[in-house]
């Protein structure tokens, strides 16, 4: 009788297994905030969210984006003190005043109008810039010189140019990744030009989700230095192997203004990749730790032990090496 029993449970059991579906991988692609996005999300019906992504990347456009000329941040750059700002534009802001502080002004999103002052000129080639000309825009260099007041923003100074590219990418990740928890999403990975974040694993395949860190190659070449597993963390890579200029001796520059002195920064770092819980965090410390560069990097990171980070650079004979800090994980 009890094998009986036994038999027609393992029989339900089959005909239950059998009537469940199978799990779904929803993959969308777009454009986003002048580059691509992706998501990869897990259910257990096919389903189209390309909608609510739009939504998404259209409300932090109207907040951040500088390229859109009545945008909010647009706006309180051309000088409007009447703009209310959203619940969006006070977790950038507040974000990016706490980490300017910890990295004593090294990541700091008033620098774009040195970025934008600086003439590179054609073909990749540094030109000078007059020194007067650098000593003038550094005086409203310094996010000690806007604050957030209620919902408005105000400058200390009047040409103070607030530029939120170096994190804004990565907190798109993670207004992506919060939406898709709030539809219970237990899989997912997310992507927006190159700055990641994944929850769970890829259960479709039965695999974990894998990203590449990829070789700092200047011939537009793609190849990994390493893949890695990415489980419910973010990350964010900063480079200077993609947009870098050479000076009359050769010396190469990353597309990175030094806070202190307003020219361009010469650093044997290559690329820095960070894993951490938010990409907003991850995408603005790389910035911040390819602005310092090694040395003061590693001195930086025994403080916060909660970035796990990779760093690609060249030693003084120019060979390329490598150095992992705070876990980052080998493969």
């Amino acid at each position: 009788m009890i094998r009986n029993v036994i038999v027609v449970f393992l029989f339900g059991c089959l005909i239950s297994c059998e009537d469940q579906p199978k799990s779904k991988l929803n993959y969308t692609r777009g454009e986003a905030f002048g580059t691509s996005f992706s998501v990869q999300c897990i259910s257990k019906e096919k389903i189209d969210l390309s909608q609510s992504y739009d939504s998404i990347i259209d409300v932090i456009n109207t907040s951040m984006s500088t390229y859109i000329e009545d945008s909010d941040i647009s706006r309180i750059n051309q000088g409007d003190t009447t703009i209310v700002v959203d619940d969006h534009f006070k977790k950038v802001f507040t974000a990016s005043k706490r980490i300017y502080k910890e990295t004593e002004g090294a990541f700091d999103p008033t620098i774009g109008i040195l970025v934008n002052a600086w003439d590179f000129g054609p073909e990749g080639r540094v030109t000078s810039l007059d020194s007067l000309k650098i000593d003038s825009l550094l005086v409203s260099v310094g996010m000690d010189k806007v604050i957030l007041r209620g919902e408005r923003i105000l400058k200390t100074h009047a040409n103070t140019f607030i530029d939120f590219n170096a994190l804004a990418k990565g907190y798109a990740v993670d207004v992506f990744a919060e939406f898709l928890d709030e539809k219970d999403f237990e899989n997912y990975l997310v992507e927006i030009g190159g700055e990641i974040r994944g929850k769970g694993s890829n259960i479709v395949k039965q695999k974990p989700w894998r990203i590449g860190v990829e070789d700092p190659n200047f011939d537009d070449t793609q190849s990994y230095s390493k893949v890695i597993v990415l489980q419910n963390e973010a990350m964010a890579t900063s480079g200077s192997y993609r947009k870098y200029k050479l000076d009359e001796n050769g010396n190469r520059y990353a597309h990175i203004i030094d806070t202190k002195t307003g020219y361009p920064h010469k650093s044997n770092v290559l690329s820095v990749s960070i894993l951490t819980d938010s990409c907003m965090e991850a995408d603005a410390y790389a910035t911040a730790l390819m602005s310092m560069g090694l040395e003061r990097s590693k001195q930086f990171l025994k403080n916060h032990p909660e970035l796990k980070v990779y760093f690609i650079y060249e030693d003084v004979n120019k060979e390329l090496k490598t150095l992992t800090m705070n876990g980052f994980p080998e493969n």
